[in-house]
């Protein structure tokens, strides 16, 4: 499955950061990792301490799947408003939710300060304006009961965006929880660090087969090697589905761009993160050496080779979108890319084990909060794998 097509910024700016062999003996280890992009490299990450020998595995190089292609926007809010998740979890679960997708902002930050050399990561807020006058009602009902449980988060009505952020909408949430960070050398660093501990990445290493059996796992790779553990981590990203017998999300296409470097006096309030209300929607956000990243124009599809013009027709319109908003930035475009998108039932991730696959646990974190849902997967993972209970577990489990 080709997770990307044309030129994420990410790799393009950061190339090939570490070499890692290809599998060349039978292993026998106490947990395996399949997939080595954040989800995997952030589990990998917690497991070095516990006194467990752990090692990754992946088919491409470590972050060269859909992690390359991630626009790494660090928010609490998921895609399913908290109003509406309340429907679908109830709103004490809906709520604990929210909670722990804010706590795994502050845990990135901690884990990035304690990586050497220190990783760079920002804190900065984010705002969600109302796209549509109609939107405003359901937008002000978010912003009460977020208010009501805690959230430092203040109402923007239209004169305050026009005056703060300098575009016109007639209502939105500024939330003061939220972050940036690149995930591609966050993976890289993360998994840096997990080989430090005397554990192992390997690179070009597809697993054709798993074969699950009540005493462990077996994975059998090319040239009939054969890696036995006694637990097994699936954090493969959207190529996991193949692994779970029923249904449990849908795969859409985004497009995102980042355009040529600009002066800072183009750029908004606190280099918020900012997104809209409507439905695909468009979102933007500062990123390294004075660029703007724009994503958004979803297709509910994703085919395996998506044609560059249509790439370059949805640049096209991204570009436009942005600059009918933010009228004074010229903006020019100068890499453009599309990536595999997962959304779920309640916009929640997947987290836990299955019946069908004894020993093996999953990491999903599918969604538009990819990277604070593996947070939370490698710490409730953490325990699950040492046969410790964790309370957040079923918020996440695959039969809710």
């Amino acid at each position: 499955m080709n997770l990307y097509e044309q030129h994420p910024y990410w790799l393009m700016k950061d190339g090939m950061v570490a070499q890692y062999p290809s599998l060349d003996k039978d292993l026998s280890i106490d947990v395996a990792i399949m997939g080595a992009g954040i989800s995997a490299a952030l589990t990998a990450w917690h497991l070095r301490d516990v006194g467990l020998s752990a090692a990754v595995f992946d088919r491409r190089h470590v972050g060269m799947g859909s992690t390359s292609a991630s626009t790494a926007f660090l928010q609490y809010e998921i895609d399913t408003p908290l109003t509406e998740l309340s429907n679908y979890v109830g709103e004490t679960n809906a709520v604990k939710s929210y909670q722990l997708c804010r706590k795994a902002i502050y845990d990135i930050e901690h884990l990035c300060k304690t990586l050497k050399p220190t990783f760079d990561f920002h804190l900065v807020p984010s705002l969600q304006y109302a796209s549509f006058k109609t939107h405003t009602d359901k937008l002000k009902q978010e912003y009460e009961l977020r208010k009501k449980h805690g959230f430092e988060i203040d109402w923007l009505e239209k004169a305050d965006i026009k005056k703060t952020f300098g575009f016109e909408a007639p209502g939105a949430v500024f939330s003061k929880d939220g972050g940036e960070v690149d995930a591609y050398l966050l993976t890289h660093a993360l998994l840096n660090d997990f080989c430090k501990k005397g554990n192992q990445v390997f690179n070009n290493t597809p697993v054709k087969h798993i074969e699950n059996t009540r005493q462990g796992v077996t994975l059998h790779m090319n040239d009939d090697l054969k890696v036995r553990a006694k637990k097994l981590v699936i954090a493969a990203g959207y190529e996991s589905l193949q692994y779970v017998p029923k249904k449990i999300a849908d795969i859409h296409s985004t497009y995102a761009l980042v355009s040529e470097p600009l002066p800072d006096k183009y750029f908004w309030h606190q280099n918020s993160l900012i997104w809209e209300t409507a439905t695909p929607y468009m979102y933007f956000r500062v990123v390294s050496e004075n660029r703007i990243l724009i994503g958004g124009r979803d297709d509910p599809y994703h085919h395996p080779h998506i044609k560059p013009s249509i790439i370059t027709k949805k640049t096209k319109q991204l570009q436009h979108a942005f600059m009918k908003k933010m009228t004074h930035v010229p903006l020019k475009p100068d890499f453009s890319w599309v990536g595999a998108f997962a959304t779920t039932k309640d916009g929640l991730p997947y987290i836990g084990a299955i019946p069908e696959r004894p020993n093996t646990y999953f990491a999903l974190g599918f969604g538009g909060n990819g990277i604070t849902f593996s947070i939370i997967a490698a710490e409730i993972l953490q325990d699950l794998i040492q046969g410790k209970k964790n309370e957040n577990a079923k918020l996440f489990e695959f039969n809710r």
